[in-house]
């Protein structure tokens, strides 16, 4: 039974070009698109493409080389070649032994062990930050979790340390003890002076409250004062006859102004004069002269000798007052007395306006005694009533 067209067509449709598809197959279905019931003869099958050798030139022998290195020509007159002309990929295709291949070595890899591995010193510190960093963290999860209280810690690291104020000596001495505590403390090769600091309960704010005044010591301050009187005319020889080292009028306070210095202590003036001397209050500023303190007088020799003898000018600042009450090669019993005469001074320089029941209660809330630069000693306040009250009775007022 011959084949069918159409099986015909699926065996050979793999070796048939794709040009003769089409007028093959309508060739063979023909009939079916025509009234010729004559069956066309069958066609031969077509050929397969003939495959046609291909040919590669022969490979070229390696040369021969003799002893001293030289390579000889290859057999049937080839060019001759030496072993460095071929590349190393070249030489591996060649049969011949005298070509050599230097051998490449490699260096063993070998993955390190966690152990093995060299950490430096700050990369080790970093890994510890960083551990300590994940445990707090996962500690702090835990506590949030289960809700545990977390204790405080105290940190050794930064603290602050206070430092220790030197309370001095807190103990309150007779003023005998303390008069014989500062003659002993005072080892400077130069005559000290006995130093009385006095705190008073009075409210700086205030100035209706101020403290000041003067007191002739009995024994003196120890130096040796240089006095100015303001005066004319027979003031003026007054003055002069009783001591004063500079006596003037106008020329003075116009070369007080001029110059703005002032060589003398203390200041005298009379009342007459006192209109002229306030025109140069700013150059004096504390050595102006103040009727309180017995330095606007008309009776100029009195005033002169007291302020040679040791007049004692003091003001409060501060709450505190500081004032010189001789020098510590005075006697002792000198040196009392003139703490005794400071202190009635300070007493009857109390404001009015201070309220209070007691003389020292509220007024004098502390009393030391020191030398120039020595330690300072508290003095009792009975001790102090009782300097002050016998120098009342010894000089009344």
């Amino acid at each position: 039974m011959a084949a069918s067209p159409l099986k015909n067509f699926l065996c050979n449709s793999r070796r048939i070009p794709h040009s003769q598809i089409s007028s093959l197959f309508l060739h063979h279905n023909r009939r079916l698109f025509s009234s010729d019931t004559t069956t066309p003869p069958p066609q031969p099958p077509p050929q397969p493409p003939q495959i046609e050798p291909v040919s590669y030139a022969p490979k070229p022998k390696a040369p021969e080389t003799s002893e001293n290195g030289a390579s000889s020509a290859a057999s049937g007159g080839g060019a001759a070649f030496s072993a460095r002309d071929f590349t190393r990929d070249e030489a591996r295709f060649m049969k011949d032994s005298s070509v050599s291949i230097s051998q490449v070595s490699y260096s063993q890899r070998v993955a390190p062990l966690p152990e093995d591995r060299v950490v430096s010193e700050v990369e080790g510190t970093d890994l510890r930050r960083e551990s300590r960093r994940i445990d707090d963290n996962n500690n702090r999860l835990i506590r949030r979790v289960f809700k545990v209280v977390e204790e405080e810690k105290e940190l050794p690291f930064p603290c602050l340390i206070k430092v220790e104020k030197n309370q001095g000596n807190t103990k309150v001495f007779d003023l005998q003890d303390a008069i014989l505590q500062v003659k002993a403390n005072a080892k400077r090769n130069f005559d000290e002076t006995l130093e009385a600091h006095v705190n008073l309960g009075i409210d700086r704010r205030r100035s209706d409250l101020g403290v000041s005044g003067a007191v002739v010591l009995p024994h003196g301050t120890g130096k040796i004062v240089k006095v100015a009187v303001f005066a004319e005319g027979a003031a003026a020889e007054e003055a002069r006859a009783a001591g004063a080292d500079i006596v003037g009028a106008d020329e003075l306070i116009e070369e007080i102004k001029t110059s703005g210095k002032m060589n003398f202590d203390k200041c005298i003036a009379t009342h007459s004069m006192m209109q002229r001397v306030t025109k140069i209050g700013r150059v004096l500023r504390g050595l102006t002269p103040n009727a309180k303190r017995g330095t606007v007088t008309n009776n100029v020799a009195e005033a002169v000798k007291e302020a040679k003898q040791g007049l004692l000018d003091f003001r409060m600042k501060d709450a505190i007052v500081h004032v010189g009450l001789g020098k510590v090669s005075f006697a002792e019993e000198a040196l009392r007395e003139n703490v005794g005469a400071f202190v009635n001074a300070l007493l009857l320089a109390k404001p009015a306006g201070l309220k209070k029941t007691s003389k020292y209660a509220g007024y004098v809330n502390s009393f030391h005694l020191c030398s120039t630069m020595g330690p300072g000693y508290s003095v009792s306040i009975q001790s102090l009533s009782k300097a002050a009250d016998s120098y009342s009775k010894l000089r009344p007022q």
